[in-house]
């Protein structure tokens, strides 16, 4: 069977998988081909790399507790460990992004202001704030238990990447003709979209063999992270018109974020 553009399904996969992970971290990776069918499946792919992302985060906050160090600070190696593998591309494009909405300027104007490459004041805040939310989330989730810190950095990086999967769906449209928002916009069918969200509900399920307010808590941080960056999605899209590459990092900074900051204040309920 091949799709409409002459390839096969399992090589648009494996080609979406190549895009993703060029997209999504800093690994050099050789991308052949990109249209529109390889873009939906790298944005289909979003969430497992998310989830491998965010292992990485709680292994290493978990490791730096072990090894001694101070939960604040393990979090702080965590957050860090995240940040490096991805080239703070999310980060960058959430600074973007409230650059623009701060400026209060209309859509071709915020947008201009979101492609420059210097950060104004409202990147600065919104950068130190989510920054410092993640790090203090992932340290008191660190306090409470190794398998508490790994689960829920796993969560939060599968749902931050979901935001992204989701944004790309059908009547999302783009807010320029050109760039990452352009090429993703609209490429994700529902299939992509229905497995992100089976992914997260798994997710939610497997921490129920050790404790069922780690699942309760898991169920709570993703519709919440969801509702959040859907909410954010929607005012970007009345604001600039549609989504951006900028967008798209500010989407999945702003669910990720949501998600630790869920668990942690459940945390003494759990």
């Amino acid at each position: 069977m091949t799709t409409k553009n002459g390839s096969r399904p399992g090589t648009d996969a494996v080609a979406g998988a190549r895009m993703a992970l060029g997209t999504f971290t800093v690994f050099p990776v050789r991308v052949e081909r990109v249209d529109r069918s390889t873009a939906g499946w790298a944005m289909s792919w979003a969430p497992v790399l998310g989830a491998l992302l965010g292992s990485v985060t709680g292994v290493v906050v978990a490791g730096g507790v072990w090894l001694g160090l101070s939960a604040p600070l393990a979090a702080l190696l965590g957050v860090g460990a995240g940040a490096l593998l991805t080239g703070g591309l999310h980060l960058d494009g959430l600074a973007d992004l409230a650059d623009g909405l701060g400026s209060g300027r209309p859509a071709k104007g915020a947008l201009e202001v979101m492609r420059r490459s210097d950060i104004g004041p409202f990147g600065v805040i919104t950068l130190v704030l989510v920054l410092g939310v993640q790090v203090l989330a992932l340290g008191q989730l660190a306090e409470l238990s190794p398998t508490v810190v790994v689960t829920s950095a796993v969560v939060a990086g599968t749902v931050g990447r979901s935001a992204v999967t989701l944004a790309c769906t059908r009547r999302v449209p783009s807010a320029r003709v050109e760039g990452l928002g352009a090429t993703v916009a609209g490429t994700v069918a529902r299939p992509g979209a229905s497995a992100s969200v089976l992914l997260m509900a798994v997710l939610c399920v497997l921490p129920g063999a050790h404790s069922m307010g780690l699942t309760i808590t898991c169920v709570a941080a993703v519709a919440l992270a969801l509702l959040v960056s859907w909410f954010l999605l929607r005012h970007a899209i009345r604001r600039l018109g549609g989504i951006t590459g900028d967008v798209l990092g500010a989407l999945s900074e702003t669910a990720t974020t949501t998600a630790l900051l869920v668990a942690a204040g459940a945390t003494a309920w759990v």
